[in-house]
């Protein structure tokens, strides 16, 4: 009876120390999952304020300020602005 008893307290200790590994890699991955979501949002934060950024640099009045201080143009007189009919429409 006693080398059944020695099995079956050994079976039990290799029973209990893999669940014990199990829930640490467990609790270690679900720690990394943390991380990447939170990683995750950051970079959708990220995303909206250079989608922001990209709209604020693109708009028509900055752009035509820019042409107008940097580059010193100007919008032409009505009267040396010509509009041109491509063929076919009409």
């Amino acid at each position: 009876m006693t080398k059944l008893n020695l099995i079956l307290f050994a079976v039990l200790l290799v029973c209990a120390l893999s669940v014990v590994t199990s829930q640490h890699k467990a609790r270690k991955l679900y720690i990394e999952l943390q991380a990447q979501q939170n990683q995750a949002k950051q970079y959708e934060i990220e995303w909206g304020q250079l989608q922001l950024e990209q709209s604020t640099w693109a708009t028509h009045a900055r752009i035509e300020q820019i042409a107008a201080t940097h580059l010193q143009m100007k919008v032409p007189e009505t009267g040396r602005t010509q509009v041109i009919q491509p063929e076919g429409v009409r």
